[in-house]
């Protein structure tokens, strides 16, 4: 990745955009992401009791159980046992540990809601060639066009001593969205919208992803504002078997809004999605989703002010790898009201928590995120979303493990809970099919993410 960081170090001399053209920081702060922090910029150490232990370099290595790529996720922590369980009864005695979202949660489900917490365990790990990326970033990154774009970055995490320096929420945000999640994935997975009542219909569909931003053979000139593509073709119920979805995401998107085409099997036409950002419900999910609460959060920030509010010990959900056990069924993990708790796994980990205030004069159906953000691998964990009176309405939670063949965590299962409706939506439940994500798959041509390809890939 030497031609890499030279490309970087070119491109520090060119002019930035004021006034959101943020500070650098220097190559002595940025040396500590080989020392005293993580080279995704945690602190390597643990906590003053122990219950967080130090940073080790993470989980590299598959368990003997792991069969290979598309194989369904062993447990490496078989012998672990649950060491407490928080419940609507004694939740005043941890309630430091707890997010605003879980409380609610344990209000408005009480009987059978729960917290399973478990050893904690920072088996957050990437490859080499992307710690040494973020290194590379920490000094040459920068926000662009008044905060909604990132230039100078590239493989790796934008502003990985974002907690440490500048402590800028806007600079967190990025790193969120703009984190490690391998380089091409294809994986078979299923989402549906459980009502009051538990019941549920559930649609399968193969999506494939394709992260140009890590691409190892990349580099920032051959970016063109281009974050990911993006492509899921329903496989199941027959009805919509054969529909198609293909985006271009790109970091930028005040500059370049992110485009999507959708393809209806039965008509066999691929028609441009006219809006599929911001608070736009995803109809596929009832509308408990919106575009940008998919990843817990993701587009453009620009409807909301960022800011930091600190670095604090919460439970949150870690190591899950339960949750995806082929004999996980989903009549068992889907309950009315949440997933069921049983499968679950909880541990004490640092989180920066970021919080989104909508701007005077945006619109958007929530008036304020806040956001919990993994210290050691950038991904938002929970967030809670809050409606036009201020009140608390709606609580995502990504249920994070380590996909060690890779090295990457990321979620096994999104789940997006209404406290209002007293419903919920799941995202990538495949604990039922023959095979999971699979990081292995070739990067395909150019051709492949192209509109005019959705209709060959989209048959029923």
């Amino acid at each position: 990745m030497s031609t890499l960081r030279k490309t970087l170090i070119a491109l520090t001399g060119i002019a930035l955009i004021a006034p959101m053209a943020n500070a650098k920081v220097s190559s002595s702060d940025a040396e500590r992401l080989k020392t005293d922090l993580t080279p995704f910029g945690a602190v390597r150490a643990g906590n003053a009791d122990g219950s967080i232990p130090e940073w080790a370099g993470g989980l590299t290595t598959p368990p003997p159980e792991y069969k290979g790529p598309g194989d369904h996720h062993a447990n490496p922590f078989p012998e672990d046992e649950v060491l407490f369980t928080v419940t609507s009864q004694n939740m005043n005695k941890y309630s430091d540990l707890l997010t605003d979202g879980q409380k609610a949660m344990f209000a408005a489900y009480p009987e059978t809601f729960r917290v399973p917490v478990y050893k904690t365990r920072r088996t957050h790990a990437a490859p080499e060639w992307v710690y040494e990326n973020n290194i590379s970033n920490a000094t040459t990154a920068v926000l662009a066009n008044k905060g909604n774009g990132v230039k100078k970055a590239y493989g790796g995490i934008p502003f990985p001593l974002a907690a440490q320096t500048t402590k800028d929420g806007l600079e967190m945000y990025w790193n969120h969205v703009m984190r490690w999640r391998g380089v091409y994935i294809v994986r078979r997975a299923s989402e549906t919208a459980v009502q009051r009542n538990g019941e549920y219909n559930m649609v399968t569909s193969q999506q494939e992803a394709y992260f140009n931003y890590y691409n190892p053979e990349g580099s920032v000139k051959d970016l063109d504002n281009i974050l990911f593509y993006y492509l899921s073709f329903v496989k199941a119920p027959p009805r919509l078997a054969g529909g198609a979805v293909l985006v271009h995401e790109t970091v930028d998107q005040v500059k370049k809004p992110r485009k999507a085409w959708g393809y209806n099997a039965g008509q066999r036409r691929v028609r441009r999605a006219p809006t599929l950002a911001y608070d736009t419900p995803i109809a596929a999910m009832d509308g408990l989703r919106t575009a940008d609460d998919t990843d817990m959060i993701n587009g453009s920030p620009d409807r909301f002010d960022w800011k930091y509010i600190g670095t604090e010990e919460k439970l949150i959900p870690y190591n899950n790898y339960m949750i995806g056990n082929p004999d996980t069924k989903y009549s068992d993990l889907l309950w009315a009201g949440h997933i069921n708790p049983k499968y679950t796994r909880y541990e004490k980990h640092r989180v920066h928590v970021i919080e989104g205030t909508l701007k005077k004069g945006q619109r958007h159906i929530y008036t304020k995120r806040r956001l919990y953000i993994d210290e050691d691998s950038w991904s938002v964990a929970s967030a809670d979303q809050y409606d036009g009176r201020g009140e608390l309405w709606r609580v995502s939670m990504a249920y994070l493990k380590n996909y060690y063949e890779m090295p990457v965590t990321w979620t096994t299962l999104d789940v997006f809970h209404d406290l209002q409706a007293r419903r919920y939506a799941v995202q990538n439940l495949d604990s039922e099919e023959s095979s999971t994500i699979d990081f292995s798959q070739p990067i395909p041509n150019s051709r492949y993410f192209k509109p005019s390809s959705l209709r060959r890939r989209g048959t029923r």
